[in-house]
């Protein structure tokens, strides 16, 4: 692969400041080495879950900034915890990558893949711990963990040495070996560095002779029964980064105060000589905070596990898996994480951010239906009983080379129930009947004929069923008589025989407060109950032939996807995925 620097000039990437390191050490060569590129990030999750709108600013930081400037990203599954990890997760962990848009394979030719997992490191983490033994950098602790987690200390106070921290070091070679060989019990013992003498006075808890290795008799998804002792995320992370060659190690910020201790280990092996200098840093930024949503793991498993949900891909979670079923494009998700940058402050960004991108993302892209939600029969009195009449409408208005889309307009059609009111408030002009000696009102049925309500049915319990009217044979919509008649109400409409039966899924945010569980509150008590409702709707033909995922705008209700896993050809079902305009806002 060429050393060669890219062109760091390019207008389109916005700035932030880890774009300002990665050019300066372009312009340095910091990072130059034989046969590798001069910018390789990594994308580290642990395979213990779903991914959610958190993890995906994040992806879409490490393999942007690859992207942007020539390198490579790795995915490295940081597989240590085998109690809670299995391949489901890394099946959909890798499945939600590829969607958002990005790839680990082999690049340029270069014919080495860019996948990774921590336990492929597990004979080289042993032999580097077994290193910080023999050289005095680490330590068997015996401790029970009640009295290491009281001899810690706290913010305010220093922790205390173990009593074991001076074990000979030949003593704790042999019970780490001992360990290694199955012979204790899960936190019998438990392998601790030595930062320095005085370590456990720093005020830096992650200073305090941090553990790196424990016991845990587990089988592992990809090594099975080989190892009952795993390595700590601290101790593996920065180890792995120099294993595979990473320049620019990029963390959220709760990752900051570990940051002494990543610098520490691998100078601390660089010296042992199992690294060469310059050794990966690592770079931190503020995590996507979105309102009203909740990104806990636990809470997320709750939501499910109490069937809160229907599932981690129910479409009111934000895991990518969710987020998809509903209809969220992946470049709608990456506008929205280049918008909102990259910064070392922690802030909240309204949901409305990422709504109002799906709108921007979605707009030209989805062609143009009409669907009556809520529908109410509309009657055409003077309209010949079997007979229809051809509309055409632009497959979408703002590209008229992408065609037309043509539907009849017959006797009987379907009309949203607020199109028409017994008793219309003022400006409201839509349907209402003939009052006071006054006639009904007019209205344009969008793409075909002006209307006057004549009148309308009722069931016994007074529902209204039907409204009737008449329409004006030479208002149709396109043709020379049309201009002639001024109405203020427009109205959308799908004609009964030919219309499409749908079940629709409505969705909106799944909790009522921006922060539902923020100062310990009871994230629950938020939900919001109109976060799902299920109507059965009336769509123009051609909806039965939409494929799962293919997204549309229904005309005046908003961007609406087939479901991925439910709609099947002849039975579709659609989800919304946002609405036209923020109707949050209002509410505020």
């Amino acid at each position: 692969m060429s050393n060669d620097k890219p062109n760091t000039a390019a207008p389109a990437l916005a700035p932030n400041f880890l774009r300002n390191i990665i050019e300066a050490d372009l312009s340095s060569g910091a990072h130059v080495r034989p046969g590798l590129p001069q910018v390789i990030t990594r994308f580290p999750p642990e395979p213990n879950g779903y991914l959610h709108v958190g993890h995906a600013k994040s992806i879409c930081v490490n393999f942007g900034l690859a992207r942007d400037y020539a390198g490579q990203c790795n995915l490295r599954f940081d597989d240590t915890n085998p109690a809670k990890e299995e391949q489901e997760y890394v099946d959909t962990i890798m499945d939600s990558v590829k969607w958002l848009g990005f790839d680990w394979e082999p690049k340029n030719g270069d014919g080495q893949s860019h996948l990774h997992y921590a336990s492929d490191y597990f004979d080289q983490l042993y032999a580097m711990a077994e290193y910080l033994i023999t050289a005095g950098f680490a330590y068997v602790d015996s401790q029970s963990a009640e009295d290491m987690a009281a001899n810690r200390g706290n913010f305010g106070q220093a922790g205390k040495n173990s009593p074991f921290r001076d074990r000979p070091r030949e003593e704790s070679l042999a019970l780490f070996r001992a360990m290694k060989a199955g012979q204790f019990k899960d936190g019998e013992h438990i392998l601790r560095a030595k930062v320095s003498e005085d370590a456990m006075s720093s005020p830096n808890m992650n200073l305090r002779d941090p553990a790196i290795y424990r016991i845990r008799h587990a089988h592992h998804h990809r090594t099975g029964d080989a190892w009952c002792i795993y390595p700590m995320y601290d101790y593996t992370h920065p180890i792995s980064d120099a294993l595979e060659n990473i320049t620019h190690s990029i963390c959220t910020l709760e990752f900051q105060d570990h940051r002494p201790f990543y610098d520490w280990l691998l100078a601390t092996l660089s010296d042992g000589g199992f690294f060469a200098r310059p050794v990966p840093h690592q770079y931190e930024f503020s995590r996507l905070n979105l309102t009203y949503i909740v990104t806990s793991k636990r809470k997320l498993r709750q939501l499910v596990e109490e069937k809160i949900v229907d599932g981690w891909d129910d479409p009111r979670m934000p895991t990518l898996v969710g987020m998809r079923r509903r209809g969220y494009t992946p470049e709608a998700i990456q506008l929205m994480c280049e918008r909102t940058g990259v910064t070392k402050s922690d802030g909240w960004i309204d949901y409305s951010v990422l709504e109002g991108c799906l709108r921007e993302d979605l707009d030209p892209k989805a062609p143009r239906t009409v669907a009556v939600l809520r529908p109410l029969k509309l009657i055409i009195d003077n309209f010949p009983a079997g007979e229809s009449v051809e509309c055409t409408a632009p497959a979408h208005p703002h590209f008229p080379e992408r065609g037309l889309r043509t539907f009849p307009i017959s006797r009987e059609l379907w009309i949203e129930e607020d199109d028409f009111m017994e008793v219309p408030n003022k400006g409201y002009f839509r349907l209402y009947p003939p009052l006071d000696g006054k006639p009904g009102s007019r209205v344009r049925l969008r793409y075909g004929y002006v209307i006057e309500c004549t009148g309308y049915d009722k069931d016994e319990n007074g529902k209204v069923i039907a409204v009737h009217c008449n329409y004006f044979e030479d208002s149709k919509s396109g043709t020379e008589g049309s201009s002639t008649y001024k109405v203020k109400g427009n109205m959308h409409w799908v004609s009964a025989p030919t219309a499409i039966a749908a079940e629709v899924r409505l969705y909106d945010r799944l909790f009522t407060d921006p922060q539902p569980d923020a100062g310990g509150k009871d994230f629950k008590l938020a939900l919001n109950p109109l976060a799902k409702e299920v109507v059965q709707a009336w769509l123009e033909p051609g909806a039965e032939l939409a494929q799962p995922e293919e997204r549309f705008q229904f005309e005046r209700h908003g961007y609406f996807a087939a479901d991925r896993v439910d709609s099947q050809p002849g039975k579709p079902v659609f989800n919304r995925i946002v609405t036209l305009k923020d109707a949050w806002q209002a509410t505020k």
